[in-house]
């Protein structure tokens, strides 16, 4: 994990001050680390009982299709409002400076998918909650959430109360 911490680069007050950015960039620009990235992200679930793997946008899209690549499954995008061109189901959630909303296409998960939900990182946990409510709304069980970068004093794990979490980086 020392390989991939190093390739996370760290920039203070951005995108305001107090906030420290976990960037991604270089990870995702080294092929060879983004490929172990995927690798370790998803080795707990190689022969798992996954139907489709879904990413919250835009970075979730990164690594969500990769991991979908590696097992061999489809992928379902989580959009944002107006992205998708056909039906949705949505789900609104709150975030610390309002509110935000989620898209899916209403064939995209199928009742009774196991859906493994991935994305970059997770910080307070509302993407992810909300995601998961999505992702059920359609009858959809989720198998696991798996994050590349979890901030743990930010206390995201506790919104997914129940579920089982796994993230390659601790911060």
């Amino acid at each position: 994990m020392q390989r991939l911490e190093s390739k996370i680069r760290t920039i203070p007050g951005f995108p305001r001050p107090g906030v420290v950015f976990r960037d991604i960039t270089p990870l995702v620009g080294d092929p060879a680390m983004l490929r172990l990235t995927v690798h370790q992200l998803v080795h707990p679930f190689i022969g798992e009982d996954i139907d489709a793997v879904a990413g919250m946008e835009a970075r979730g899209f990164i690594f969500g299709v990769l991991a979908a690549q590696e097992l061999n499954v489809g992928f379902v995008p989580l959009r944002k409002p107006g992205k998708l061109p056909y039906d949705v189901q949505s789900v609104s959630y709150e975030l610390e400076y309002g509110t935000a909303t989620l898209e899916a296409h209403i064939d995209a998960i199928n009742p009774g998918d196991r859906i493994l939900l991935v994305d970059d990182l997770i910080a307070t946990g509302g993407t992810a909650s909300a995601s998961c409510k999505l992702i059920e709304r359609f009858g959809g069980e989720i198998a696991a959430c798996a994050f590349v970068i979890e901030l743990d004093e930010l206390g995201g794990r506790a919104r997914l109360p129940g579920r089982r979490v796994h993230s390659l980086l601790h911060y």
